[in-house]
């Protein structure tokens, strides 16, 4: 027999009844950032903290030499070749940091590189200074030691981050490590976030060199992070440092196709998908704002990967890592395509560019940074997942090496990419290089994944290098 309902009493539909408030309040949880590594760790709390501040100045340090390089040349491809000339250092510096950090007690490989990057930022500040004093008397410094000093800093921050990222698996359980991965891009998003649009009110209000005075301060909060790890020596037998193990590093690197697989898609997106380069000029020129469009673009895609990592809560569910970093380029590529689409409708407006908001064209810059924001979001899936891979896949003992690449994949892709960016950009237009790097990035991705069986099947419960 079925039970009447009586229709004067009515019946509760799960799919409408009222979500209490507890309820709703542990669903919101389950899909924001899990915080249990830096309960887990304070040595990883430190850490994080303190590389959070320091590279909030690292980056304002980055947009304010743009800035400084566009305003003594005037040119775009000038500021696209601080990364170029630094690009086969940081080649080296990768592959030979990695090995070190490998060999040696990886705390004091941290301490070292950190104590050069440190001298290299007042480097900087005593260049701006001069520059400032060349001023009074209508001219400015000469380049060539702008580059120098950006190629040292590059060289010692790319050995640095190579020792950090394998410090992270021996101050961690396994099963935190994609979580720590997502809080790190919280860290990297709000370095973005918060150094260039810092950079962009510092320069317009107080001068380049002051910008790089902040980065010198923020910097030390960094160096204690650093210092108060506990000592990091290498696991198992002990080798003398050399080529044959960076050697052994490559030999390994060539039996992982899938860690292998994670560095194509990332230089492939990094090369063809980065319009950074192309900021100064269109803030001085067809959007406006100078330095205030610097910042607001480049913030945009920092809040990109800051929000993703926030709600990122249910990445421990994610296990075909490969496929998810795929579809994340693919994304990508898309929202590089559309910053391409909008910057060709802003150059072929009829809007007269000048300094400050009043003379910004403040509907292309928010179409601009929405792509720039659907950017950051989307590589930021890609970050975690191949972070975690690396990470999970391989050992210990060559965590440096493969970190070492991996910094070479993560740092001179993307110099790659401004010079990609800054050479057509000079010889067809600003449209043309994320428009056409866009389309680019969609169509390799899409090849490399139909190729890649193991790529497509990679399960991060059983993980295989």
């Amino acid at each position: 027999m079925t039970e009447q309902i009586d229709p004067e009493q009515g019946a509760t539909d799960p799919a409408t009844a009222p979500v209490e408030p507890e309820v709703a309040r542990r669903r919101l949880t389950r899909h924001l950032v899990d915080i249990t590594p830096l309960k887990a760790s304070p040595a990883f709390a430190r850490l994080w903290i303190g590389g959070a501040v320091s590279g909030i100045g690292a980056f304002m340090t980055q947009v304010a030499v743009g800035l400084q390089i566009h305003e003594i040349t005037g040119s775009t491809f000038m500021v696209g070749l601080v990364g170029g000339i630094s690009l086969l250092p940081m080649i080296v510096a990768g592959l030979w940091g990695g090995m070190i950090a490998d060999v040696f007690d990886r705390r004091k490989v941290l301490i070292a590189s950190s104590l050069v990057s440190w001298a290299s930022t007042l480097s900087l500040v005593a260049l701006a200074f001069w520059d400032v004093h060349l001023q009074g008397g209508g001219s400015h410094a000469p380049v060539w030691p702008f580059y120098l000093v950006t190629t040292v800093n590059a060289v010692a921050t790319t050995v640095g981050s190579a020792a950090r990222g394998s410090v992270v698996g021996r101050i961690l359980p396994e099963h935190l490590i994609s979580r720590a991965t997502a809080l790190n891009g919280i860290s990297f998003g709000a370095m973005v976030t918060v150094g260039p649009a810092l950079a962009g009110v510092l320069a317009a209000g107080v001068g380049l060199p002051w910008t790089f005075v902040v980065d010198a301060v923020l910097f030390s909060a960094g160096f204690l992070g650093i210092w108060m790890l506990p000592p990091l020596p290498r696991l198992g037998e002990k080798v003398d440092a050399g080529w044959h193990v960076v050697k052994e590093g490559l030999t390994f690197l060539r039996h992982a196709p899938n860690i292998r697989m994670s560095f194509i898609v990332d230089v492939i997106a990094m090369t063809f998908g980065r319009p950074y380069v192309l900021f100064p000029a269109l803030g001085a020129t067809v959007v406006g704002g100078e330095s205030l469009t610097v910042g607001a673009l480049t913030a945009a895609g920092a809040i990109g990967t800051l929000l993703t990592s926030l709600f990122s809560g249910r990445i421990s569910h994610v296990h075909r890592h490969g496929i998810a970093i795929s579809r994340a380029i693919q994304v990508f590529g898309a929202f590089a395509l559309m910053f391409g689409v909008v910057t060709l409708f802003a150059v072929r407006g009829d809007h007269a560019a000048g300094p400050g908001w009043s003379g910004t064209d403040l509907s292309m810059l928010a179409l601009m940074a929405l792509a720039m924001a659907g950017m950051g979001a989307s590589d930021e899936v890609s970050a975690i997942f191949r972070q975690t891979m690396i990470i999970t896949a391989a050992p210990d003992q060559m965590r440096g090496r493969l970190q070492g690449v991996f910094m070479v994949v993560v740092t001179g892709g993307p110099r790659i990419g401004d010079m990609y960016a800054g050479i057509l950009a000079t010889a067809v237009a600003l449209w043309f290089p994320p428009l056409l790097g866009g389309i680019v990035i969609i169509a390799l991705i899409a090849i490399l994944t139909r190729a890649q069986r193991a790529w497509r099947e990679y399960d991060a419960q059983s993980p295989t290098p």
